[in-house]
């Protein structure tokens, strides 16, 4: 995706190296925690690239079941595959899916072997295993091959378009309508509460409350319905939906499987709005970001939803330390430049005086330190109301910064986000809406600059500032070391970002954080090996 480089904040470039390394040494610690431990997400993932998948008659995923089963019986810290494969070597079932409906029923057992069993169990694990990751790899190629075909969007920023019903077959054709009246990226929202449920539901759905819920089948369904609709319209349309919450690892496995493009994955959004424990959420984060490294995924992070619990003004900085944290934890993962869609928001309380002047600088300030990521800028939301003449007015003012300063994607603003879930009659004025402000202003990117030392550059060197200096206060913190919190931790444990209070040791899903067993017989995953390798075999 093409991307801004020029230059117009005249940033000090010592300031900016500062802020990249205080992140680094922020970010450290946290990316050692998630190197010595596990989650039953990223078990459940890593048995779906091994290839099982489907459901009991309660719905429940035959991942869980097995999973559970071996957790049960010989523990996880040495993974789950060594004894899954273990027990399919020694003939307990000749498949997993009927090692799985075994286990639910309590009729096999699990163990944990040494020696020539060791071994074997572990050749036969990778070579499963990696027939996921090389449908990974295939989905990829298509994913390449479709757009040489059908050609990316003319123009940029990519026009971001939500779509969810909650009824998959309700969204296919809303979908496919958005796109012909000129949407680039299609995402699907979630249904309420999918993040805090610890298994992906099964199949396609029909009754998501304010979204969708996140399926294998759903995304094969509408991967398929917008490849019809690339076809027609001439240009390859992406499709969005979320890696977040206690599944992160599987439905970034899934996304990668059905060649999504772009998926919602934020290293702190559910550890700050959904009270999932941090230790889990970052581990199970790194994971699923090799994942999206590995299948071509851009990621969109999160830090637009700090604007909505605190001032966005007074915590810009927030946003700022956010994305260079998210950044860092990014690239560890493997992902490139070109895959971080680092997000920020257009938030401000519109009455405050100079309020869209500091939303250019804002947007500015992303832009330039972080030149070659395809930036996702975020619409109003907080600051609608029932008045959507007002609205479509502050989505305009939304749209024209994101022309003026260089934006890759832009979200669609809605009059009636404060109302109702959009009609497509909404959808289509809003559309419009995008469609006549970079018709008329996208070349404002080429022409404007700031003038030296005036109000838009000192507001942006001022964000910096204050954002080195949360990153120095966040790395001088001792408080937590001694109990083995990374500062990091301490710093969200203390509400440091959208003002949510976050311990490290509470939240959903800590009691699926397992420490992995140390040595060369200990902890074995094949899928972070193969992916960590950068091999398919």
């Amino acid at each position: 995706m093409p991307t801004t480089t020029r230059a117009r904040l005249e940033l000090d470039p010592a300031v900016v190296r500062r802020a990249r390394s205080l992140a680094r040494t922020a970010g450290a610690p946290v990316v050692r925690l998630a190197r010595s431990h596990t989650t039953v997400s990223v078990e459940r993932a890593t048995l779906r690239l091994a290839g099982l998948s489907g459901a009991d008659h309660e719905g429940i995923p035959w991942v869980n079941h097995l999973v559970d089963a071996v957790r049960a019986e010989v523990g996880l810290e040495r993974g789950v595959t060594t004894p899954v494969f273990d027990a399919l070597r020694r003939g307990e079932a000749p498949d997993l899916l009927i090692l799985a409906q075994k286990a639910a029923s309590g009729s096999v057992s699990f163990q944990l072997p040494d020696g020539r069993g060791l071994t074997a169990a572990r050749r036969a694990a990778r070579r499963e295993v990696s027939q996921g990751i090389r449908r990974i790899d295939r989905q990829r190629v298509a994913r390449e091959r479709l757009v040489r075909r059908h050609g990316d969007p003319k123009q940029t920023p990519w026009i971001y378009l939500i779509v969810a019903t909650g009824d998959i077959d309700e969204d296919i054709p809303q979908a496919q309508a958005a796109a012909r009246e000129g949407a680039d990226v299609i995402a699907v929202i979630r249904s309420t509460g999918q993040s805090l449920l610890d298994y992906v539901p099964e199949g396609a759905t029909h009754e998501g409350y304010a979204g969708t819920y996140a399926t294998q089948e759903n995304f094969r369904l509408m991967r398929a319905a917008l490849d019809e609709t690339s076809k027609e319209v001439g240009r390859y349309i992406r499709l969005t939906n979320y890696a977040s919450g206690l599944c992160m690892p599987e439905i970034a496995v899934l996304a990668g499987l059905e060649r999504l493009d772009m998926m919602l994955n934020d290293s702190m959004y559910g550890i700050l709005f959904r009270d999932i424990n941090p230790v889990r959420t970052f581990v199970d984060q790194r994971f699923s970001r090799q994942i999206h490294a590995r299948a071509g995924i851009i990621i969109n992070t999160g830090e637009d939803n700090y604007l909505t619990t605190a001032d966005a003004v007074e915590a810009a900085h927030t946003v700022t330390v956010s994305q260079l944290l998210n950044e860092f934890f990014a690239k560890e993962a493997g992902l490139q430049d070109w895959q971080l869609g680092l997000g920020h928001a257009f938030e401000i309380v519109p009455e405050i005086p100079d309020s869209f002047r500091m939303e250019l600088a804002h947007a500015m300030l992303a832009r330039q330190l972080f030149p070659k990521a395809p930036l996702k800028w975020m619409p109003p939301t907080k600051h609608m109301t029932g008045d959507i003449f007002r609205g479509y007015l502050l989505d305009g003012f939304f749209n024209l910064v994101g022309a003026m300063t260089g934006q890759s994607i832009l979200l669609v603003g809605m009059m009636t986000e404060a109302v109702v879930t959009p009609f497509l009659s909404d959808r289509d004025l809003a559309l419009q809406n995008v469609r006549y402000v970079l018709g008329a202003a996208g070349g404002l990117v080429e022409d404007f600059h700031p003038p030296r030392d005036g109000f838009i550059q000192t507001r942006a060197r001022t964000v910096l500032g204050e954002a080195v200096g949360l990153l120095e206060a966040i790395v001088a913190d001792t408080s937590g070391r001694s109990g083995g919190v990374p500062p990091l931790l301490a710093a969200i444990g203390d509400g440091t970002f959208g003002l949510m209070k976050r311990p490290a040791d509470a939240g959903k899903g800590l009691g699926g954080v397992v420490e992995r067993a140390p040595g060369p017989d200990g902890y074995d995953n094949p899928a972070t090996t193969l992916l960590e390798e950068g091999s398919s075999r």
